[in-house]
């Protein structure tokens, strides 16, 4: 085996019994974390922040962003099953994929380097990707997706954003001042809420 090789094989992440247990573990503390939300008072009734991206991330830390993203994966599927969905697996899709985007990055990013600092880095690199991707989708997929399963159209949940907040006007003001402040505030405290307690868990994780 040449020695390219031989790196690669090391490289790629191999889980066993334990890890599966472990991923196991944390996407049950996801999807109890995700019954519990909090409502915003900048944005509708229907965006509300939950803390279920914090085991994914520590996930995403503790054994590489592949096991975020499964964590992030059986969290979307246990859901599905346990509350069904009225966008025909649309809204899962993206909420995995929005959630990918904070824990994925933020896990590669300290992955290269298992350091306060670089772990910061990655928190903010993953806030910033879950913050414009979080736009571009609620915008292209999610609010229209929403729009048609109802039976109302855009500018019906525009309106109820300008309930809340009279510089919601169009579907972009939505996005600015409803959407990206929403994933940001979202990306802030998970990352808060990792960073301080992340050291004082990550024992668990090393244990064999």
């Amino acid at each position: 085996m040449s020695t390219e090789t031989k790196t690669m094989a090391k490289s790629e992440p191999r889980f066993g019994v334990k890890a599966l247990v472990k991923i196991g573990m944390l996407s049950a503390v996801a999807i109890i974390l995700m019954l519990y939300e909090i409502p915003l008072p900048f944005a509708p009734s229907f965006y509300e922040i939950d803390f279920s991206e914090v085991p994914v991330m520590v996930g995403a830390f503790a054994m590489g962003p592949l096991a975020g993203a499964l964590i992030e994966l059986v969290k979307i599927l246990l859901n599905f099953v346990f509350t069904g969905t009225d966008t025909g697996g649309v809204g899962e899709l993206a909420n995995f994929i929005i959630g990918c985007s904070l824990c994925v990055p933020a896990g590669l990013i300290y992955r290269l380097n298992r350091t306060r600092k670089t772990a910061l880095i990655g928190m903010i690199t993953g806030t910033v990707t879950m913050t414009v991707l979080g736009c571009i989708i609620n915008a292209f997929v999610l609010l229209p997706t929403f729009a048609t399963v109802f039976s109302m159209p855009v500018d019906e949940l525009v309106a109820m954003g300008t309930a809340v907040n009279p510089h919601i006007t169009s579907l972009s003001t939505f996005v600015i001042f409803a959407v990206a402040p929403f994933n940001l505030l979202k990306g802030v405290l998970v990352s808060l809420i990792v960073f301080l307690i992340y050291k004082k868990i990550s024992p668990i994780f090393r244990m064999h």
